[in-house]
């Protein structure tokens, strides 16, 4: 059976998201790119919301920007191979190669998901990984910890959700950034 991994660049203050709903207040450095996109190698399918979706779109053409670096372009080769399943009511039809559209996120339709894909999935977005957790889903959690504080924002995790994890890993980077995995102990409790 294949994972559902939720994976999120977060402030130390836990926020995906500044008051001002921008997530460009810390970029991740060469070495940290390079650690998140052998994280990212075996998913096979990319789950978003609508939002993170359309934010990802980027990747679908990044590879015609001559000046990025190797893991710039690593990165693209890992989004363009992925399918993507995109959790939205108002799109109309996809942007990008191998994605489709599903109007509701229903937890059942996930499981069966995992248990027939022969790689591992990724979910994106605080929101949808939310119901995911609630749901019981999510197999790994790795949180990417910015050395900044925000003030506020969009959390990374449901309020809601009591969940007792494993440490699997922790890492520390040149720039000051930590990454840690945590597999739940559980299933969560809302």
């Amino acid at each position: 059976m294949a994972r559902l991994i939720y994976a999120a660049i977060t402030s130390l203050d836990g926020y995906v998201e500044n008051s001002e709903g921008r997530f460009d207040y810390w970029i991740p450095d060469e070495e940290l790119f390079r650690f998140i996109n052998e994280l990212e190698r075996p998913i096979g399918t990319f789950l978003f919301g609508r939002r993170m979706y359309e934010t990802m779109l980027y990747w679908e053409a990044a590879d015609k920007e001559a000046d990025g670096s190797e893991s710039f372009r690593d990165f693209t080769r890992i989004w363009q191979a992925a399918e993507k399943v995109v959790y939205s009511r108002t799109l109309k039809s996809p942007s990008s190669a191998k994605t489709r559209i599903e109007r509701d996120f229903e937890p059942e339709a996930v499981r069966r998901l995992k248990s027939s894909a022969s790689h591992d999935l990724a979910i994106s977005g605080a929101e949808l990984a939310g119901q995911a957790i609630r749901a019981g889903l999510v197999d790994e959690l790795q949180q990417f910890v910015a050395p900044i504080i925000v003030g506020g924002g969009k959390p990374w995790l449901p309020k809601t959700v009591r969940l007792d994890l494993e440490l699997l890993d922790s890492t520390r980077f040149a720039s000051g950034a930590v990454g840690l995995r945590y597999r739940p102990k559980s299933s969560a409790t809302a």
